[in-house]
Order: C-alpha cells, then structure tokens, then sequence
C-alpha cells in the first residue's frame, strides 16, 4: 500500500482496520497511480476518519449554515442508512455500478435509501459535489468572492470591501458566508446580502418584513413571497454607503436580534 506524504502506513493501517476502509485499490503502487475517484476517496477518508483539529476562519468567512447541515448528516449516516460515509465508499468500491445515475438506482432499489440520500452519497463515490468539509467550503469561499469580482465587475470590488467591513461592524455575532453568486450576512438569519448585480452596481439586500421605508429601498417582493431578503438599495460607487445605508443595515441586524415564534435561529460553529 502506498503511504500518503507525511503520514505512515502504521498510521494509515491502524485507520483502516478501525473503519474497514482501504486507501487504495489493490492495483495502485503510490499515491501518483491512484484516479481521481480514489483520491477523493482518500480525501474523505482524511476527512471523516484522522483526528481533526479546530478550524479557523479563512479571509474574514465563516461556515455556511449548509456545511454543518452536511456534517450532521454524515454524523448520522450510520444510524440513518446502516453504514458510514466510509463504509459505502468501500462496499461501492467493490460492489456498486460505475455509472453514476445506475448507481443512484441500485443505492435506492438495492440498499432502500431515499432519493437525497442516493444522491448524496452517489457524489462522493464518484468523486464529485461537495465533500462536506469545513476546510473546502471555507476555501471555496474565498474563491467564490474573487470570482465574483473578477473581469468586468472587478471595479466593484473596493465597494464590497467596504460593505463588508460595515457589516461586520455591526457586532461580533455577525456571520459572513459566501456562496457562489452572492454574500449573506447572517445573525440568527439571513439580514443582508451583497450581490454583484451588474458590472457597475452592487445591490444590497436587506431583510426588513413590512417595515415601510423611503423610495430608495426598493421593495423585492419578498415580504410577499416570504423571502428573507424583502428589500434592495443600488449602490454604484462607496461614496453612495452613506448614513442612510447604514441605518437602514444596521435596522436589519437589529430587527434578527432573536428568532421569532416559530422560527428557530441558525446555529453556527464556535
């Protein structure tokens, strides 16, 4: 078996008998034979099976709440589906099609599991989607921001820096989570997202329910539909960050002060 850079075969053996999960396939030599599914396989196994040391924030980004939903769903794989994350790569490795929607049919007709689940667990056999890992999402994450802010909307940039820093000004409880197309500050929810609209405007999105404001916080619609996100303010260059910006900011991340009746808060990692 070959031994990943700086980690022994003792180490790695030890893992393996513990979680019934080998490295690599009978036929790879070294870590520079293995295919790209199996290094994914690998990644996972470094993931969810070596001890893990307390993460940090990468670029000012915290955890997506969507990271900790995946991390407790693989928690609770075993208990849900009768085997651990590890344990279906293993059986997959030697049992399951290699066709990945003939996969998802044989973990739903074979093995009972239902549709999210298949999926699921279907990517990572294939070596694709998501790992789940906080240290991927908070990678990506800083990925996401210069991809936003790249090309013909690189001029936007030094307005996002700024409307970052507001947000974050707001008080220590204010959680920033990229996703691909747009950034949203959370508290207990969602209060306010930056999103690169054009190439010359930011939109800032603002979560105020019914609450009645002036013409230049125009109404998405939300409130309507239920959306977090019930207002936007069109912000083309940092000067238009004005006072009237920040109130009405600083109005949203009072007014997610505590979750509502009904509405549990989102829970983040310390």
């Amino acid at each position: 078996m070959g031994e990943l850079p700086g980690i022994s075969s003792r180490v790695t053996e030890s893992r393996e008998q513990k979680f019934g999960f080998s490295l690599f396939s009978e036929k790879s030599s070294s870590s520079r034979d293995v295919s790209r599914t199996e290094q994914h396989r690998v990644k996972l196994f470094l993931i969810y099976c070596m001890p893990q040391t307390k993460q940090k924030r990468v670029a000012g980004y915290d955890l997506h709440p969507s990271v900790m939903m995946v991390q407790k769903m693989i928690a609770g794989l075993k208990e849900k589906t009768g085997r651990s994350l590890p344990e279906w790569l293993q059986l997959a490795k030697k049992e399951a099609p290699k066709e990945e929607k003939a996969l998802r049919e044989w973990l739903k007709s074979r093995h009972a599991l239902g549709t999210n689940y298949a999926w699921w667990i279907a990517e990572q056999i294939m070596g694709k989607g998501d790992d789940g890992s906080p240290e991927a999402y908070l990678k990506s994450a800083d990925n996401y921001v210069t991809q936003m802010f790249t090309g013909n909307k690189a001029a936007l940039r030094p307005i996002y820096d700024a409307l970052l820093e507001l947000g974050r000004s707001l008080g220590s409880d204010v959680k920033v989570c990229p996703c691909q197309t747009m950034v949203p500050f959370y508290r207990n929810h969602v209060f306010a997202q930056i999103k690169p609209a054009t190439r010359t405007r930011i939109d800032l999105g603002l979560a105020l329910r019914d609450t009645k404001t002036p013409k230049r916080l125009i109404d998405t619609g939300g409130f309507e539909k239920k959306d977090r996100i019930t207002h936007r303010v069109e912000i083309s260059a940092r000067e238009e960050i004005d006072d009237e910006v920040k109130r009405w900011l600083k109005k949203a991340y009072e007014m997610d002060a505590a979750p509502r009746k009904g509405d549990p808060a989102i829970k983040f990692a310390s």
